[in-house]
C-alpha cells in the first residue's frame, strides 16, 4: 500500500510540470522516425528518455517505459498523463497501435500539434499588445488621479482662491480624484478583486458557457472565434478519422478539443443524430455555427470516402482565414487604444487649461 501511495504522489508531481508544446512535437517526430526505422518501441522510448532535455518529459518517459515494460500498450501508458497527452493524442496512438500504423499516426500527430500550437501562439500574440495597452491605460489613470490631479486642484485653489468658480469638467475630475485619493485602499484592491473574480468565474462551467456565448456576439472577435473553432474541428476530426477512429468517438473527442462550449454541444448533438442514422454532413450544414462550406466539403468526403483529406483542406483554409482576421483586428486595435489613451489625457488637459485660462482673464481684467 505504501508503494502505491508513493506512485500516486509521483504522478501528481509530474502532472504539475506540463511539457511545452514544441518539446512534445519534437518527441512525437523523433518517436515516429525511430519506429519507422524499425527500432523497437521500448528501445525508442529509452533512447528518447535518455536524451530528453525537458526534465518533465524525461520523468514522464521513465514512468511510461515502466508501464510498457509491464505489457501495457503505449496509449494506456500515455493516458497516465492527460495534461500532456490529451484525448486526441491517446486515441490516435491507440488507433495506430491497433492498425499497426503507429509511425504514420505519429507523423499526423506531430503535424496537427504544430498547426494547433501555431494558432495558439498567434492568438496569444494578438492579445498581448492590447492587454499591455489596457494595463498601461489603467495604471496611468490611477497615477494621474492619485498624484497629478490633486496637485492641480491645489494650484487652481491657490490661484483663484477657495471661492473660485471652476468649470464642470474640472469639478468632475477633482471629484473623481478626491474619491480615489480618499478610498484608494478600497477601490484598487476592489478593482483587482473584480478582475480575479471574473477570471475565476470564467473557469467554472457556467461562467465558461456565458463567456463563450458572449464572444460569439462581439463584432470582430466572433469572426476569429468561429474560424478558430472550425479549423480545430476540421483538423482534429480529420486526424482521428485518418487514424481509423470510429466516427462517434471522433465526434466525442473533437467536441472537447474545439475550445468553445457551444461548438462542443453542437458536436455532441451531432453524434446523437449520426447514431440515429443521419449523415454528419447534413447535420453540420444545418447548424448555424458552421459555415455552409464545411457541410458541403463533408458531403464530398462522405461520397468519395476521403473525409480526412477533404477536412485537411478545410482546416488549412480556415487557418489562413484566422491569420488574416487576426492581422485585421490587430491593425484596428492599435489606433483605437491610442485614441482612448489620448482622450483620457485630453480630458485631464482640458480640465486644467480651461480654469487656468478663465483665471488668467479675471486677473488681466
Amino acid at each position: 500500500m505504501k508503494a502505491k501511495k508513493g506512485f500516486s504522489l509521483n504522478l501528481n508531481i509530474f502532472e504539475q510540470n506540463k511539457v511545452k508544446g514544441d518539446q512534445l512535437v519534437i518527441f512525437t517526430r523523433q518517436l515516429s522516425a525511430m519506429t519507422g526505422a524499425g527500432v523497437p518501441l521500448l528501445r525508442s522510448l529509452t533512447s528518447l528518455e535518455k536524451h530528453a532535455e525537458d526534465q518533465a518529459l524525461k520523468r514522464m518517459l521513465g514512468e511510461i517505459i515502466k508501464k510498457v515494460e509491464g505489457g501495457a500498450p503505449l496509449a494506456e501508458a500515455l493516458a497516465m498523463f492527460p495534461n500532456t497527452f490529451n484525448d486526441i493524442y491517446v486515441n490516435m496512438v491507440r488507433a495506430g497501435e491497433t492498425a499497426g500504423i503507429l509511425e504514420e499516426i505519429l507523423k499526423r500527430l506531430a503535424k496537427q500539434q504544430e498547426k494547433s500550437d501555431a494558432i495558439r501562439k498567434k492568438i496569444k500574440s494578438a492579445m498581448a499588445y492590447p492587454l499591455v495597452l489596457v494595463t498601461i491605460t489603467v495604471l496611468a489613470f490611477f497615477g494621474l488621479m492619485l498624484f497629478v490631479v490633486p496637485q492641480i486642484g491645489t494650484i487652481l485653489t491657490d490661484l483663484g482662491g477657495p471661492d473660485a468658480e471652476l468649470p464642470g469638467i474640472t469639478l468632475f475630475m477633482l471629484g473623481v480624484s478626491d474619491i480615489i485619493t480618499s478610498y484608494w485602499y478600497i477601490i484598487i484592491p476592489g478593482f483587482i478583486g473584480i478582475i480575479i473574480g471574473i477570471i475565476r468565474f470564467i473557469k467554472t462551467p457556467r461562467g465558461k458557457r456565458i463567456f463563450d456565448t458572449l464572444v460569439l456576439k462581439i463584432p470582430g472577435i466572433n469572426t476569429i472565434v468561429r474560424k478558430v473553432a472550425v479549423a480545430r474541428f476540421a483538423r482534429t476530426f480529420s486526424a482521428l478519422m485518418g487514424a481509423g477512429v470510429a466516427v462517434l468517438e471522433c465526434l466525442d473527442v473533437t467536441s472537447r478539443a474545439v475550445g468553445n462550449v457551444l461548438y462542443e454541444d453542437a458536436l455532441k448533438s451531432a453524434a446523437k443524430s449520426v447514431k440515429n442514422g443521419r449523415p454528419l454532413s447534413a447535420i453540420i450544414e444545418e447548424d448555424v455555427l458552421f459555415p455552409a462550406i464545411v457541410g458541403q466539403m463533408l458531403a464530398v468526403g462522405e461520397e468519395t470516402g476521403q473525409t480526412d483529406t477533404v477536412l485537411i483542406k478545410v482546416a488549412d483554409f480556415y487557418e489562413e482565414e484566422v491569420d488574416l482576421a487576426i492581422e485585421s483586428i490587430s491593425a484596428i486595435i492599435e489606433p483605437v487604444m491610442i485614441v482612448l489613451m489620448g482622450s483620457m489625457v485630453g480630458l485631464i488637459a482640458a480640465s486644467v487649461m480651461t480654469p487656468i485660462a478663465s483665471l488668467s482673464q479675471n486677473i488681466s481684467s
